[in-house]
């Protein structure tokens, strides 16, 4: 997710400079003239707005926090913009930091894939400081649409995990569809291309279909299994019940078929499918004029 963000950024005409922890992604930036850095610190130290787009909470928390994170070697009055999906509490440990080092954190919990990034529809829910988010707006707007405010740090992650516990539910449920259809004598590829124009259509039918059920494990489990990880432990700390989504996501279907291993990827519905792999949102041109004065990471 990092790189189209940053492709965005560089082509409204912002000047970043970027940390990786992979060798060939940083390479590939590097080759693109994108100006890389070795450490958190040197990423930082200049820097009036940071992003962070990392896989897990622990990640997070390592390369925001402590005496070698970003929030410590920030310029005092920068904004830190989080991407990653995590536990609010993981949030309220930085938003902390932050007030302790006159850093504003922002919550900016994301929905969309590389492609939206790339044709800037990714949607944000930011939470945190409104004052903070008018200042980076411009950034945001280079690659998100739409950008909405939605209240005090965590609330980002809280709608985020909601959503992504729907999501895996309903990517549950599509996967049983196939399985009724079949029982009454529909192959997959009938009800999943015919289905995707009724009513009973929506995303998550429209990526099982693109990514073919038996493969929806190997796609899905790596990155779903965190968030619904994520989406328990928030639960729990708040006393919330998963109610009808619970009983869906502790289902064998979604235990073993989505948040389980797979067979490896097929494209033999891709034909088929609305899903192919492209924005969820038609893109639109970026409408931000250059602002090559202002640094970030």
């Amino acid at each position: 997710m990092g790189r189209p963000i940053v492709d965005r950024l560089v082509a409204a005409g912002y000047e970043p400079t970027v940390l990786t922890r992979r060798p060939a992604a940083r390479a590939a930036a590097e080759a693109s003239g994108v100006r890389c850095a070795d450490t958190v610190r040197e990423t930082v130290r200049d820097a009036d707005v940071v992003f962070t787009v990392v896989f897990a909470d622990e990640q997070l928390r390592a390369a925001a926090l402590g005496e070698d994170g970003a929030i410590a070697a920030m310029p005092a009055g920068g904004v830190l913009v989080q991407h990653t999906t995590c536990d609010p509490a993981t949030i309220a440990l930085l938003a902390e930091a932050g007030a302790e080092r006159g850093i504003s954190v922002l919550d900016a919990a994301l929905s969309g894939g590389p492609h939206d990034t790339a044709a800037g529809q990714l949607t944000l829910w930011v939470g945190g400081d409104e004052n903070a988010l008018g200042r980076v707006r411009p950034l945001l707007d280079s690659y998100a649409s739409p950008v909405m405010f939605v209240g005090p740090a965590g609330n980002g992650q809280r709608i985020k995990l909601v959503n992504n516990a729907l999501f895996v539910a309903q990517v549950g449920l599509a996967v049983d569809a196939v399985r009724l259809a079949g029982s009454l004598g529909i192959s997959e590829e009938q009800i999943l291309a015919a289905v995707q124009h009724g009513s009973g259509g929506s995303r998550a039918l429209s990526s099982v279909a693109w990514i073919g059920v038996s493969a929806v494990g190997t796609r899905l489990a790596e990155l779903m299994s965190k968030d619904m990880q994520a989406v328990r432990a928030a639960a729990m700390s708040s006393g919330a019940d998963l109610g009808l989504i619970g009983d869906v996501l502790s289902s064998d279907v979604v235990q073993r078929q989505v948040l389980g291993a797979g067979t490896p990827p097929s494209r033999a519905l891709a034909a088929l499918s609305k899903a192919a792999p492209r924005p969820m949102k038609e893109g639109r041109p970026a409408t931000n004029p250059p602002q090559p004065g202002v640094t970030f990471s």
